[in-house]
């Protein structure tokens, strides 16, 4: 009976009646009850706070997913769930690389061209200023005389044997 009656009280206090002012278990029970409803908004507000972070964190995952399926050509402007994206995403990094790559051969090759250039033009120039150049033009322009002319006489030459040119020689023979 005397859990009756203090469910009784308990109840009776919850809904506002006064439990008798001879009972020492009053402020108890108030306590206990601010308590609870305490913890109870404590924890509903935890859990709405950590509600409110967890979706804050996935609304970042998702903006995230969609800035680098919008930086990746192939799939501008579609539709693509996240495994898509990573797959799309790791084939164009690995795309980047090889091209970089090839990029820096080329770049390594035409410094190296470069490179030869700008010796011969300095040996151009060195020749250049001391007259050398002058003379090795003359001497290949004699050169290219002498060609010439053993030229046109091994054609001469090869004329006279035929007798393409000379008719008399060939009623001569």
């Amino acid at each position: 009976m005397s859990l009756d009656l203090d469910l009784d009280q308990f109840h009776d206090h919850l809904n506002g009646s006064s439990i008798g002012a001879d009972d020492g278990d009053s402020q108890d029970v108030d306590i206990t009850v601010n308590s609870r409803q305490h913890n109870g908004q404590n924890q509903a507000e935890k859990r709405a706070h950590h509600n409110a972070l967890e979706r804050k964190r996935r609304d970042h995952i998702k903006g995230s997913f969609s800035d680098l399926r919008d930086v990746i050509p192939s799939l501008k402007g579609e539709k693509a769930s996240r495994a898509h994206v990573l797959k799309a995403a790791t084939d164009y990094i690995r795309n980047m690389k090889t091209k970089n790559q090839y990029h820096q051969k080329t770049i390594e090759e035409l410094k190296r061209q470069n490179a030869i250039v700008e010796l011969q033009i300095r040996l151009l120039e060195r020749v250049k200023e001391t007259g050398q150049y002058t003379r090795h033009i003359t001497n290949h322009h004699q050169q290219e005389q002498l060609v010439k002319i053993e030229l046109n006489g091994i054609q001469t030459t090869r004329n006279l044997l035929t007798h393409e040119n000379n008719p008399s020689i060939s009623s001569h023979i």
